[in-house]
């Protein structure tokens, strides 16, 4: 019989194993993420200049060693439950699940939350000048989404279905000035029910950090009221996303998007330019997209470094001094660390700069992770 000492080394060397990589000697989380309690405890600080600062903290559960039909690494089951709180109020619990079914020929998602989100509106088009105060808002949103994508044959090509319901209730902070693309019902408590239709084409190689593929994703959100909403509107969406090896080292990023929504879409629902360095939400328009770029150099097997960098237009549809087009850039730098070597994992943190106030922002998996 081992003695209480020789057990607890024992327990001790175990504990450390399941952290270490044999390969290498790491830290490494993989041997947990697919034990059968394997989790990974995420506590996420936020920066995003929208909100302000604050946290999330959050559990997310990675099912093992999930295989696709050419018996390739594919989306695995995830499971992740959390919640957050910012410095100007902005709170709210999550629960999302990602799951793979039938040798990867169907992906679920499901989505539940309850948020309370603190924001500004800046009007369409950026309408205001960057040292100009919004007009604050605070949107209550509580509800959910649930969608499957369907592989067509063994092709990369999906189709795609999601169904959302989610009760609204806007108040703004102060009479609005002015500022086009509010429209009078958009500050009532609402319903919003809408079908979004997708095709999509995934050759990425990695779920979480790919190095090479594609992604390409096209969309179209309908919101109508023979579904239960309280009105209808139309959001569309199209990204273009290609990662490819430029050496053994280095590895280049590139993401294109564009959205586009109709004349009735309430104005918390516009497009935004959404880039790295640049406020959420800051730059609405009727129409929003963006092109960004990222390298990344792999320093070391564990750990790299990535620089980035993009521009961004909001269009409104006006000529006016507050509704007109708005364009801006943004770039920074980041480092990564390879969490969890069989599944891809890297994680790290990102500085970046643009026309407003400097943010960090920590990545789990690349900057522009698809479900």
């Amino acid at each position: 019989m081992l003695s209480l000492g020789a057990a607890a080394q024992a327990a001790e060397s175990s504990t450390a194993s399941r952290f270490r990589d044999p390969e290498d000697g790491w830290f490494d989380a993989s041997k947990f993420l697919d034990s059968a309690s394997g989790f990974l405890p995420l506590a996420m600080p936020i920066t995003e200049p929208a909100v302000g600062y604050g946290a999330a903290g959050a559990v997310m559960f990675i099912d093992r060693d999930v295989r696709g039909q050419a018996g390739g690494f594919t989306r695995p089951n995830i499971t992740m439950l959390g919640g957050l709180r910012t410095e100007n109020g902005t709170q709210g619990l999550f629960a999302t699940h990602l799951g793979t079914w039938r040798d990867d020929s169907i992906r679920t998602i499901a989505v539940l939350a309850d948020m309370d989100i603190n924001l500004d509106y800046f009007g369409l088009g950026g309408g205001r000048n960057p040292a100009d105060a919004g007009l604050g808002y605070s949107i209550s949103a509580r509800g959910g989404l649930l969608g499957g994508n369907f592989r067509l044959g063994t092709s990369p090509a999906w189709a795609g279905l999601r169904y959302t319901q989610v009760q609204t209730g806007v108040s703004l902070l102060a009479a609005n000035p002015g500022l086009p693309g509010i429209l009078p019902g958009d500050t009532a408590e609402q319903r919003i029910v809408a079908l979004t239709p997708s095709f999509t084409l995934d050759t990425r190689d990695n779920f979480f950090t790919p190095t090479r593929g594609w992604y390409v994703d096209a969309s179209v959100l309908l919101a109508r009221e023979s579904l239960g909403s309280d009105r209808s509107f139309e959001r569309m969406a199209l990204t273009v996303i290609h990662f490819r090896p430029v050496s053994r080292d280095l590895f280049l990023g590139v993401r294109g998007s564009a959205r586009s929504s109709s004349d009735n879409t309430p104005f918390f629902l516009r497009p935004y330019v959404g880039l790295r360095g640049v406020q959420a939400m800051r730059y609405q328009g009727e129409d929003a997209g963006e092109v960004e770029a990222e390298l990344r150099w792999e320093v070391h097997p564990r750990f790299s470094v990535v620089g980035f960098g993009g521009v961004g237009t909001a269009r409104g549809s006006g000529g006016g001094a507050r509704d007109r087009d708005r364009s801006v850039t943004a770039g920074g730098v980041g480092v990564r660390y390879l969490l969890a070597r069989k599944h891809g994992l890297h994680m790290g943190l990102d500085v970046a700069a643009g026309p407003d106030k400097p943010a960090i922002y920590l990545v789990l998996g690349s900057a522009w992770v698809r479900p």
